[in-house]
């Protein structure tokens, strides 16, 4: 029944455009996934949390609370993809309303990391969309001294970033986020798992949890963030088995 956690790290993403159908008309289109999406979703347990992209021409943050307002009350965690171009309330929504997540976050400013640390919102920074989009790069150094727990991931998608390569997500970590190794170690380790509700089980080699480990063909964790464009990965193994 209802009391047992869905066994999936599944977002639903069904809010991240306004489909062709309904162009002009965002707020029914919300109105429908409110109505009858989402309560689908989670009938038949597809997913454990659900999505908005609150950006100019997407969804608005009236439209992005309405959503996740209803999200919540159905018992899905949140997460808000915000302030990738423009700074127009996302993240001060996340913050609001404790979403798990929220990402992108580029223009994100002082008040919305303010409301991203009140809320307990992990900022899940893509570096690589800075890079392809030749835009400016997330705040780093800024919400990891207002105590944000910062994630670094790839934003592998074919629109505005196409590429998989974690390795060099991690050395524009270094490189434009200013952050130190370690801290990009923990942005794509534990912190990437807490992203996704499941620091319990992964994230941190220890006993008890599932051996996903990746052996660097590399002296020291500087390397792994300092050669970029080559797959450094030596061994790769997944639930204990060598995949790699």
């Amino acid at each position: 029944g209802d009391m047992h956690p869905i066994a999936t790290s599944a977002t639903f993403l069904g809010a991240h455009a306004v489909p062709k159908e309904y162009k002009g008309r965002a707020d029914e289109y919300i109105d429908f996934v409110i109505e009858t999406v989402l309560p689908a979703v989670k009938k038949q347990r597809l997913a454990s949390a659900c999505d908005i992209f609150c950006e100019t021409g997407v969804f608005d943050a009236e439209q992005s609370r309405r959503l996740l307002a209803a999200a919540k009350s159905l018992g899905f965690k949140l997460r808000v993809h915000a302030d990738e171009i423009d700074e127009i309330g996302g993240a001060q929504l996340a913050g609001e309303l404790g979403a798990l997540s929220a990402e992108h976050l580029i223009a994100t400013g002082e008040r919305g990391a303010d409301a991203l640390a009140a809320g307990g919102v992990t900022a899940v920074l893509l570096p690589q969309t800075s890079f392809y989009l030749d835009k400016r790069y997330a705040a780093a150094r800024m919400m990891i001294e207002k105590g944000i727990p910062v994630v670094i991931a790839s934003d592998f998608n074919p629109g505005s970033c196409p590429s998989y390569d974690l390795q060099f997500a991690m050395t524009l970590g270094c490189l434009k986020y200013k952050m130190t190794p370690e801290e990009v170690l923990t942005a794509v380790t534990i912190n990437a798992a807490c992203a996704v509700g499941m620091e319990s089980r992964i994230g941190t080699i220890e006993i008890g949890k599932q051996a996903d480990l990746v052996l660097w063909n590399a002296p020291d964790l500087e390397t792994v963030c300092y050669r970029f464009g080559v797959n450094l990965a030596h061994i790769v193994i997944k639930n204990g088995e060598k995949v790699v």
